[in-house]
């Protein structure tokens, strides 16, 4: 592959369900197009039912397109399947692997199922690189639901794949257990593997991806480097602990939104192109209330987020 070319492409992907009888088809999909750059961390957001994991099956070969195009490391799905698949490793939501087979023996099976010569297979390699090498000869079923979770990045790592996919990886594990995928998703990136992780954590994504596109309704609404999204907001907020109770919330032009966030604190969410945060104090000293402590913050992804998620559809 040359050095211009995205690990992944994908141009005008259409996905149309077929509806109830009477019923018109749901398109799932309409249209989406863009890059995945090689060597990042590359994030594919969106609410519940917004096309990601049908995006996702489509690369995994596990749902038929219905058009458009998806090249995978320079082959083509549909023309060049076999040499797509081997370049990808998805990482699927849902547990799959036969509960009676060890951590060894599943990463042997998936070698073989992917052609890779026994004597050039990484089982003991990867289990040592997601720490279950103690876990050998253990029965897969009796692993914590961390330790499964990684057993499925190993496996989708058989065939050394340069590109891994992860669906939702940490979603319903502690805080401890996802610290520990990430260092292992970084670790996997730090020596060359493209990623491209789902997440609802947001400010995972925020900390981990070097870009991040976002998807709502089957349409694409933002495709930008993370930093960049994230000052796509001009919004602030100040927050602020008054020396008694809040009655009536106070109102001005330049509060965007005000919310009381306990019996003596208030959240003011303004313009920064408008005004100053110092400007926003002053107004609500003007307004009558006394001061007794602030803090400000930036706006982040989940801002972002919710805005674009909210009704804009042109895509940025």
């Amino acid at each position: 592959m040359s050095d211009t070319a995205p690990a992944i492409a994908i141009r005008d992907l259409v996905k149309e369900y077929a509806g109830s009888p009477g019923a018109p088809p749901k398109l799932a999909l309409k249209g989406v197009s863009f890059d995945v750059p090689e060597g990042g961390i590359f994030g594919l957001l969106g609410p519940n039912g917004a096309g990601k994991s049908t995006l996702i099956n489509i690369m995994a070969g596990l749902v038929n397109k219905t058009s458009g195009t998806i090249e995978i490391w320079g082959h083509d799905i549909d023309r060049d399947h076999r040499n797509a698949k081997l370049n990808i490793g998805i990482v699927p939501q849902e547990i799959v692997f036969d509960p009676f087979f060890t951590p060894f023996e599943v990463l042997e099976n998936q070698g073989g199922m992917y052609g890779v010569a026994k004597h050039l297979r990484r089982s003991e390699e990867l289990l040592r690189a997601v720490h279950l090498e103690d876990k050998r000869n253990a029965y897969s079923r009796t692993l914590s639901g961390g330790m499964k979770r990684r057993l499925l990045i190993a496996k989708a790592m058989v065939h050394s794949p340069p590109i891994l996919v992860l669906d939702e990886p940490t979603a319903g594990v502690d805080v401890e257990l996802r610290r520990q995928l990430w260092e292992l998703v970084g670790e996997l990136n730090a020596e060359g593997v493209t990623v491209v992780l789902t997440t609802h954590y947001l400010e995972e994504a925020e900390e981990l991806c070097d870009r991040i596109a976002i998807i709502n309704h089957g349409e694409l609404i933002a495709n930008k480097p993370t930093r960049e999204l994230v000052g796509m907001m001009g919004e602030k907020v100040v927050e602020v602990t008054l020396d008694k109770d809040i009655g009536d919330l106070p109102s001005d032009p330049a509060f965007h939104r005000c919310e009381k966030t306990g019996e003596r604190s208030l959240a003011i969410t303004f313009d920064k192109s408008e005004v100053s945060a110092g400007q926003v104090l002053a107004r609500l000293q003007g307004a009558g209330f006394a001061i007794e402590d602030v803090s400000t913050r930036e706006a982040d992804l989940e801002d972002v987020f919710v805005q674009l998620t909210s009704g804009v559809s042109e895509a940025v």
